[in-house]
């Protein structure tokens, strides 16, 4: 079922040739680009190549764990295959994903704009990008890595012989890039809105990326400088980490995670952002407690730069200071169920329809619930100490930042792509991917829940015979998540070719975004808009007050 019509379809051939996709031909004009669109394509290309990449060095781990014994990797390779997953997943996928590739395409549509504040330092950022990503892939030819996506000193410091210096380089000229983005975020939101576009009738998605950048521009240097200092102890053998030239591994955990747990909202916060517009979109409802879910974000952005020790309960951290961290681990989960309690106010009455959108959120909004009560059962002290180093964590990870953030970055292109591309995807197909990978997922990830109940550690390859039927059971999921994972991009790549052209508004949507043509021209708007409502006025709620009226009561309090 979908809310396509006959006349949203009509194409406007003035239109599709004015478009940024023709705004200039030659891989010259691709590769020299200002235009945050073109830029935004660019980073999809990217990081569909690194996620390809990052999804065979899981399925190498899936196959060889099928048995108890080490049949396919040494352990030695297997090493290296788990961290080149870690490295380059999170570093070159989940983190950019939705930001780079979403946030530079839509932000500007948005919110009125003919494009970012700052169009060369988007582009550089996207080329630092590709030096941290190629330079890491230089590493895998040479021999690859085996510290894991952590690098946990002293080992990283001192003890590895694998290519750590290039692994640390890469990621560190990656963090540059999302600083980059960041900035130019924050200052294109508040310099770049049109005329009658205030905070109250801002977009949640500009919410949530907004709070994104605040955490790209705060804490990726404290990373940076972090892996420098394991640079420089692994090049001149300066005791900063290593206990046996005077150093701490502790501290390193501490700028590791203080960094990495904000790190993980950074992947989770754009996600959110973008169940919010398929959700309202497919209830054909405004959002319901607009404040409330645009003040999460920010609780989020905040509390989630204190709760980096709940990654250290075993690591002969002070009691106090653990339950400290227990406490606020427990507070940062609130504005999470926040957005879902809201976000299930919006569906109630509402117009629903089950297109290919929905269901990914409704995929994220399931994976994210499961992570979020098992993030809460590590936030306490006697649970994770039984729990801390097995595959109950690995689980916990995935279903959030995995299952969660890669759901909503599927449902962002399914919604979209009609924007990006001015054609229709086909519905059904994109129903089928989006049962194929929740039913994968599952079945991939929840037996290791209770691998790691039972006891099994992470980063093993070896295990005891007792627990290989929940792990065939894993790797058997796993194939039918690759499975839904490979679908869109048959589909979504013929429909280049032979989709449906979209119109400007497939899916009967509001906002900015929809008012132009589908693809938008090259400078987004011929005359910058006048906003007058909020960005959720649907036929359903026409008489409810604007999002702006909010905001004035909210200025006379």
């Amino acid at each position: 079922m979908s809310r396509r019509t006959s006349q949203d379809a009509i194409p406007d051939t003035r239109e599709e040739r004015a478009s940024y996709l023709n705004a200039g031909q030659g891989l010259g004009s691709w590769l020299l680009t200002h235009d945050h669109k073109r830029i935004a394509l660019l980073y999809l290309i990217s990081i569909t190549f690194f996620f390809a990449v990052a999804g065979c060095a899981a399925a190498l781990i899936r196959a060889d764990l099928l048995t108890p014994e080490a049949d396919l990797l040494s352990n030695e390779g297997y090493n290296r295959a788990f961290s080149l997953h870690g490295i380059i997943m999170v570093w070159f996928f989940l983190i950019p994903s939705i930001p780079n590739v979403f946030g530079n395409f839509l932000i500007p549509l948005m919110i009125g704009a003919r494009d970012v504040a700052f169009p060369r330092l988007n582009l550089a950022s996207w080329y630092i990008f590709m030096a941290g990503g190629l330079l890491t892939l230089a590493i895998v030819v040479m021999g690859g890595v085996d510290t894991g996506w952590t690098f946990y000193t002293p080992y990283s410091s001192t003890y590895s012989n694998a290519y750590v210096i290039g692994a640390l380089a890469a990621v560190f000229i990656s963090g540059f890039s999302s600083i980059l983005t960041g900035l130019n975020f924050i200052v294109t939101v508040h310099k770049c809105r049109a005329p009658g576009m205030t905070w109250g009738r801002l977009p949640l998605f500009v919410w949530s990326h907004y709070a994104t950048s605040v955490i790209f521009v705060l804490a990726t240097p404290v990373l940076s400088i972090t892996l420098l200092l394991v640079a420089l102890e692994r090049i001149f053998g300066v005791g900063i980490f290593d206990p046996a030239l005077g150093g701490d591994p502790l501290l390193f955990q501490h700028l590791f995670w203080f960094y990495s747990h904000p790190a993980v909202y950074i992947m989770v916060l754009p996600a959110m952002g973008v169940v919010t517009e398929l959700i309202t979109a497919a209830a054909h409802k405004r959002v319901f407690g607009y404040w409330f879910i645009a003040g999460s974000s920010i609780a989020i952005a905040v509390i989630g730069f204190l709760v980096w020790g709940h990654h250290m309960f075993v690591a002969g951290q002070s009691p106090y200071a653990s339950a400290v961290f227990s406490f606020l681990s427990i507070v940062v989960a609130v504005p999470s169920a926040i957005k879902v309690y809201n976000w299930t106010a919006t569906l109630h009455k509402g117009e629903i329809l089950l297109d290919g959108p929905f269901l990914f959120a409704l995929a994220f909004i399931g994976l994210f619930v499961v992570g979020g009560l098992t993030g809460l059962m590590l936030a306490m002290l006697a649970i994770d100490v039984h729990v801390h180093d097995t595959y109950f964590v690995v689980a916990h990870f995935h279903y959030i930042m995995v299952g969660g953030t890669v759901s909503a970055f599927f449902g962002a292109l399914h919604y979209w792509w009609p924007k990006i591309t001015g054609r229709l995807h086909s519905d059904l197909w994109s129903r089928v991917s989006a049962i194929l990978i929740f039913g994968g997922f599952n079945m991939t990830f929840f037996p290791q829940f209770l691998l790691g109940y039972e006891g099994m550690p992470r980063r093993y390859h070896v295990y005891d015979p007792s627990f290989q039927v929940l792990n065939v059971m894993s790797s058997v999921g796993a194939s039918i998540l690759g499975l839904g994972y490979l679908l869109p991009l048959t589909y979504l790549l013929w429909s280049l070719r032979y989709g449906k052209p979209a119109g400007p508004n497939p899916w009967g949507a509001t906002g900015l975004e929809w008012s132009v043509a589908s693809p938008p021209p090259k400078h987004n708007f011929e005359t910058i808009p006048l906003v007058a409502t909020g960005p959720y006025r649907y036929p359903l709620e026409a008489d409810a007050p604007d999002e702006g009226e909010g905001e004035k009561e909210a200025e006379r309090v």
